[in-house]
């Protein structure tokens, strides 16, 4: 009886053991993308400010006089010649001004004939004296008013010629049309920009500085520009201009910076980044992401050699477009996590994956 007792127990012991769950494995440590601070991620001292690539010289073309525009020739893009012409105006009522001046010349030609050969008579007349020297004066006064106002009316006839050549836009030199301000059919004034033309050869790279860069440049400061189409491309400049005033809506300073050698890869509108050398001093460029605000100071998070996580204050240089540059705070060969730092705690184990490894298949999972 003892033995059948024994059995039954060793029995549902092996059953209990049988039916109960394995342990559960301990989850993976997370995952973060770090970054090997070896100085590759050194970044040159300079600050960098993105523009826009204009032409040397710009202008805004339009008519000297106004009326309604019947023909555009060029559009956006297309190459002119000096002396070509870009626009035209109805000239209608130009024609008609010219054609009323030269009728007006005719009229003063008239009088001023018909004075002088009353001028001539009195002369004969004086000679004779049949006449008094006032009534010679007043001949002779008559002509030169006759002559004054032939004079007079010769020259509005040529403003009045002149300005019916004032109906077409021409090009004052070779250049590439930038811009579109008025289309055919509408009514223009006396100087409203028509058409923008850029002339070729020296182009600048147009950026805007707060007030207190801007004070730190001075015209034949050196810069590179580097165009963001074709980055590997590098270009030395210099500043060319520097506004005395600020924008009134932006408030910040307009600096044209010169490019001595631009070619094709620096087309003009294209976006250029501009570093100027000296401007801020030298750090490690890294991602926006990388760097959290702690108690109003700007901090990192480092993986350790135990592969632990923990967080250090770092000195922030400027913050830029491309990432942030840290100027101190970082130590010799960091592992800075790049990615995921909002979910990180001091003392956490993590498994550290180096930005720009080869992404590998978790097959347990």
């Amino acid at each position: 009886m003892a033995f059948r007792h024994r059995f039954v127990w060793l029995a549902g012991s092996v059953l209990l053991t049988a039916c109960s769950a394995p342990a559960p494995d301990a989850p993976p440590p997370p995952a973060v993308l770090v970054r090997t601070i070896d100085g590759t991620g050194a970044v040159a001292p300079g600050a960098v400010y993105t523009g826009e690539v204009r032409a040397r010289i710009e202008a805004d073309l339009g008519f000297r006089i106004g009326g309604k525009l019947l023909e555009r020739r060029v559009d956006v893009g297309a190459r002119v010649a000096a002396g070509s012409v870009l626009a035209v105006l109805d000239a209608q009522d130009a024609q008609l001004a010219a054609g009323a001046a030269q009728a007006a010349v005719a009229a003063a030609g008239a009088d001023r004939a018909l004075a002088h050969s009353e001028l001539e008579r009195a002369l004969e007349l004086r000679a004779r004296n049949f006449i008094s020297a006032s009534a010679l004066d007043a001949r002779r006064s008559a002509a030169q008013a006759a002559d004054a106002r032939w004079r007079q009316a010769r020259a509005q006839a040529a403003t009045a010629v002149n300005q019916t050549g004032y109906t077409q836009l021409r090009a004052d030199a070779d250049g590439v049309v930038t811009g579109v301000m008025a289309e055919p059919g509408q009514v223009v004034g006396a100087g409203q920009p028509v058409l923008r033309v850029a002339r070729p050869g020296a182009r600048e790279v147009l950026i805007h500085l707060p007030e207190g860069r801007a004070r730190a440049l001075v015209p034949g400061a050196a810069a590179v520009v580097r165009p963001w189409a074709a980055p590997d491309f590098a270009y030395a400049a210099q500043v060319r201009e520097v506004a005395p005033a600020a924008d009134a809506a932006t408030r910040t300073y307009a600096v044209r910076v010169a490019v001595a050698e631009a070619d094709d890869a620096l087309p003009l509108g294209a976006t250029a980044s501009v570093v100027f050398a000296g401007a801020a001093g030298a750090g490690v460029l890294l991602p926006l992401p990388a760097v959290t605000r702690e108690g109003g100071e700007a901090r990192v998070w480092l993986v350790g050699e135990d592969d632990t996580v923990s967080s250090v204050a770092v000195t922030v240089g400027a913050w830029r477009e491309d990432g942030v540059v840290v100027g101190a705070g970082l130590p010799a060969r960091a592992r800075v996590v790049v990615a995921g730092v909002h979910k990180l705690v001091a003392g956490m184990a993590v498994r550290a994956v180096e930005e720009g490894a080869p992404v590998r298949l978790d097959v347990r999972r």
